[in-house]
């Protein structure tokens, strides 16, 4: 396991001073199959011993911006810096207005001057890229549209205590089938793709045909698996994703900004509903994942939610263990 080294900031600075662009996360795949599994393990250590590290005590400040509505990715994220020795400097992004109050390169180079590292729950993927390449600072995705790579991780940690732990060597979850059902393209079923081929994951996607994921994402996670051992499939019919999975992930039909779309969607992605009767082709044992919120009657039933194979409350509070590993690893990564 990689060793985080957690006593001094990391310097952002080669020996001749020109400035080092810092490792951040912006999607799934910007770890290995290697930095998975050691931020998978620190996050176990974290969650076991909540005080382990302290990698931004002083405290030095994090920035946390947010454009979406959120409960999940603020609590877990502003506790997750106050547990590792930092202050969570929350900006309001409605007064903030990145991107047409001022561009994002400006605000990004004020921030990277003022704090350790950037948390931006957002819209656009290249608005992530671009306050990554200008700010000089780790930067973490907390959601965009394109990627959800914190829940993942946390998606992850879950289905690792809830089937036998992570593998004894090589990819994370080697050797586990993961199944999602509903929108293949949105930013869930893009990171279940990317994470779960590089934990050595089988990762099956149930969408409509045109719902699937993005050619380019399916494309770096097939690449993948072709490394990990994994294996990806995308299928129309939900039964055929499902049948003897570990785990089974579903999300809300309606992504943040689609509430237009809400009576197409909800008459295109019925026959996915995970029920009772969709549950029932998983392995015996598979564990049922939501990223939340849920919606009872439409993505998923109550009987499921509620039943005893869900495990969507540990999943929740996976997300601060996850994002205090990932914060950790950026810290910690010259």
């Amino acid at each position: 396991m990689t060793t985080f080294d957690d006593t001094t900031p990391p310097e952002w600075a080669t020996p001749a001073g020109q400035p080092r662009q810092p490792r951040s996360f912006l999607a799934d795949d910007d770890l290995t199959s290697a930095e998975q599994r050691d931020v998978l393990e620190l996050a176990g250590v974290l969650k076991a011993e909540r005080h382990a590290r302290t990698p931004y005590a002083g405290p030095r400040s994090v920035a946390i911006i947010f454009d979406k509505p959120t409960l999940r990715t603020q609590v877990s994220f502003t506790t997750a810096v106050a547990e590792l020795g930092g202050y969570p400097l929350m900006v309001d992004g409605a007064l903030a207005q990145i991107g047409r109050r001022e561009s994002v390169s400006d605000v990004a180079k004020v921030l990277g001057r003022q704090v350790a590292a950037i948390v931006w729950r957002t819209f656009h993927q290249s608005d992530l890229q671009k306050m990554a390449q200008d700010s000089g600072v780790p930067v973490v995705n907390a959601l965009t549209d394109d990627y959800h790579p914190c829940q993942a991780l946390a998606d992850l940690l879950t289905v690792a205590e809830h089937t036998g732990g992570l593998a004894a060597s090589g990819p994370a979850l080697a050797g586990r089938v993961f199944a999602y059902v509903g929108d293949g393209s949105n930013n869930m079923a893009h990171s279940y793709l990317l994470a779960g081929a590089l934990a050595g994951m089988d990762v099956h996607i149930g969408c409509p045909e045109d719902y699937r994921p993005r050619p380019d994402v399916l494309a770096r996670a097939e690449r993948i698996a072709s490394e990990t051992g994994a294996a990806i499939g995308i299928h129309t019919d939900p039964r055929h994703a499902v049948v003897g999975a570990d785990a089974v992930a579903t999300d809300t039909w309606v992504s943040m900004g689609q509430e237009a779309e809400v009576a197409q969607r909800e008459a295109v992605f019925l026959p996915y509903q995970l029920d009772q009767a969709l549950l029932d082709l998983a392995d015996p044992g598979a564990v049922v994942l939501h990223c939340l919120p849920a919606y009872r009657g439409k993505e998923i039933t109550a009987e499921v939610l509620d039943g005893p194979r869900a495990v969507v409350w540990d999943e929740a509070e996976n997300r601060l263990h996850a994002q205090k590993a990932v914060l950790t690893f950026l810290a910690g990564t010259r």
